[in-house]
């Protein structure tokens, strides 16, 4: 519901009102029902209202615009309609062109916001040291070489290099990493990233419009001005089908006043011809179709926003697809609990690491209480971050984090232990009780159980499969051969994203992009058709896209495109039925068999037929859900 009202705009709600006046004008006007002062016949409502919208628009876009679109066809069948006094004809006409117009309005993509959301990271106010002093001034004011303050869970304005304090920041932003990384003193940090634990001091190297979110906008905005619109077959056909119909209309004139001697009966059938050849049944073709896939596409969860998208998805023979929150749940879970020391078991290890890490806001942390069935606290805590917890606990001195952090606590052990783990992608936590390594924990995030059959099915279809992430290679690798992806692209930023569907498009393929970070905008926007996941997907990567899967069902997927491409086919068979039931009536409106009321109702069935056609796209069906 609150769809339809988003394209209840102004003019959607006079576009309506329009077609309803319109058609009971009509139908009053066929029964001959009221007649109005001075016999003026009711079908003049319908011109007025529907007809001469469309002259008006076709002549601004012959004279304006050099164009010769489908409304050019149809102004010249209204208009000899008119001259021939046959005002249900041209009524007729007019609304059914209205009807269509009104179809393509609905499919119509809605306004993106995308680029406002991305503008809105930025902060506003940073806070800034000049000349030993700190002050609070806009963002926009920042100059290379200023020494920035980021607080906890404020965002880093600017690209730079820390140079005072630790953190861990969230590049899921620009890198799309399901971790926090670790930083410190000499690291660079980017602008639009998060900072996760403490405060830090960086000094600036890019000033606002220069920094690596602002790259991301005006890239967005390129891609964004790139994408080429979707023409419909009948603007794209028009010119043709206009000299078709005018030459079938004056050859119509100049046969029959030859055989038959009387110019009027002559210029009938060629009206008739205008009338029949005109591309109602033509126009409804596309809007039809598409209005039954997108509302067949809604009962599975997937949100179309525009009838092009749905188009283009019928096209697609790649699909593109980023790591973490899209082939996977974009959270940690514990994957593999060792014991070091004989004396502690799994579940010690996992309740003690927990207890640890009770009050703690890293992801890593917060997973690990997650898994742990227990609700105690250690006595004492202290984080150093980027590096690990140390804590209290019933007299016991414990150390959770990285293998560095316990040996700077004068831990013995063996660092090599988390080779292993770290080779299939997973992050390693190890556990110190009293100085002494009591275990380990291995953490990583959990591919989709839909994932591999959704790949599987898209291979059968033909579709080639490519994984886009940030991610370290061994973790994007790791994923991969859990679901069979047919290529890997590791440790991309968003414009690398961006330049590798390029390159696919380059070699003639049609790509789709599925994301669900802000991190994607960029990406989706480049695609030829986009996806975004629409329970843990951000705002903008939501905006950025053509559809949005409600619930996160990437098992969806394939059925979308197989879809699509059945709203082309059928578009295919609307356009060449309407087209063979307009030149048979052509012919027999050319013979004096029709007149032009009597056409107009006939070439209508092709209309009725294109309607009735592209509604049986409802009816079909997921065969494998």
């Amino acid at each position: 519901m609150n769809r339809i009202k988003i394209w209840l705009t102004d003019e959607a709600k006079f576009r309506i009102v329009r077609i309803v006046i319109s058609g009971a004008a009509l139908i009053i006007s066929l029964g001959k029902w009221i007649t109005l002062p001075g016999a003026i016949d009711m079908a003049w409502i319908a011109i007025v209202l529907c007809g001469i919208p469309i002259i008006i628009g076709a002549v601004k876009a012959v004279i304006t615009e050099h164009d010769i679109t489908a409304d050019v066809l149809v102004s010249l069948a209204l208009i000899g309609s008119l001259i021939a006094k046959e005002f249900f004809a041209a009524g007729e006409v007019a609304l059914i062109m209205e009807i269509g117009s009104a179809l393509e309005d609905y499919t119509a993509a809605k306004a993106k916001k995308s680029l406002t959301s991305l503008i809105q990271l930025m902060p506003k106010i940073v806070h800034v040291r000049r000349n030993g002093k700190e002050e609070n001034i806009p963002a926009e004011n920042i100059k290379i070489g200023d020494t920035i303050i980021i607080l906890a869970g404020e965002t880093i304005p600017t690209d730079g290099t820390i140079c005072k304090g630790s953190t861990a920041i969230d590049q899921s932003v620009m890198t799309g990493e399901s971790l926090p990384v670790d930083k410190t003193v000499g690291d660079p940090v980017l602008s639009g990233t998060i900072n996760k634990q403490g405060i830090f001091e960086y000094v600036a190297a890019t000033e606002v419009k220069d920094s690596s979110l602002q790259k991301m906008i005006d890239l967005a905005k390129q891609a964004d001005a790139n994408k080429a619109p979707i023409v419909t077959l009948a603007d794209r056909w028009a010119s043709w089908l206009v000299i078709a119909a005018f030459t079938a209309a004056v050859l119509t004139f100049i046969i029959n006043r030859a055989l038959l001697g009387d110019p009027s009966a002559a210029f009938l059938r060629a009206v008739t011809v205008l009338v029949v050849v005109c591309p109602c049944a033509f126009i409804l073709a596309t809007p039809t179709a598409v209005v039954a896939g997108i509302g067949n596409a809604a009962k599975y969860g997937m949100i179309v926003k525009s009838g092009e998208a749905l188009q283009r998805f019928g096209t697609i023979d790649t699909v593109a697809m980023d790591k973490t929150g899209t082939l996977t749940y974009g959270e940690l879970s514990i994957t593999e609990i060792k014991s070091l020391d004989p004396k502690w078991t799994k579940a010690d290890i996992l309740k003690l690491a927990a207890i640890a890490e009770a009050r703690s806001e890293h992801p890593i942390g917060q997973a690990i209480c997650a898994a742990a069935d227990t609700k105690e606290q250690a006595s004492e805590y202290a984080v150093t971050p980027g590096k690990g917890i140390e804590a209290m606990y019933n007299g016991r001195h414990l150390l959770v984090g990285k293998g560095s952090f316990l040996k700077e606590h004068a831990v013995g052990l063996d660092e090599s232990l988390k080779n292993e783990f770290q080779a299939r992608g997973a992050t390693v936590v190890f556990l110190a009780v009293d100085e002494q390594a009591a275990g380990l924990i291995a953490l990583s995030d959990t591919v989709r159980q839909s994932a591999a059959p959704m790949i599987q099915k898209l291979h059968r279809m033909k579709v080639e499969t490519v994984l886009l992430t940030g991610d370290n290679p061994a973790a994007a690798q790791t994923i991969a051969d859990q679901v069979n992806v047919s290529a890997v692209h590791s440790e991309l930023l968003p414009e690398d994203k961006q330049k590798i569907i390029h390159q696919y498009q380059e070699q003639d393929h049609k790509v789709c992009m599925i994301g669900d970070g802000i991190n994607d905008a960029v990406a989706l926007r480049t695609a030829d058709a986009a996806i975004a996941m629409g329970g843990i997907g951000s705002d903008v990567a939501i905006e950025s896209s053509d559809v949005v899967l409600v619930q996160d069902d990437i098992s969806r997927i394939p059925y979308l495109i197989d879809l699509s491409r059945k709203v082309l086919q059928k578009i295919r068979t609307n356009i060449i039925i309407s087209l063979s039931l307009n030149v048979l009536a052509t012919v027999l409106a050319a013979a004096g068999i029709l007149d032009p009321v009597v056409g107009a109702l006939v070439h209508n069935a092709g209309s009725v037929f294109v309607v009735l056609n592209s509604l049986m796209l409802l009816s079909v069906k997921d065969q494998e859900q």
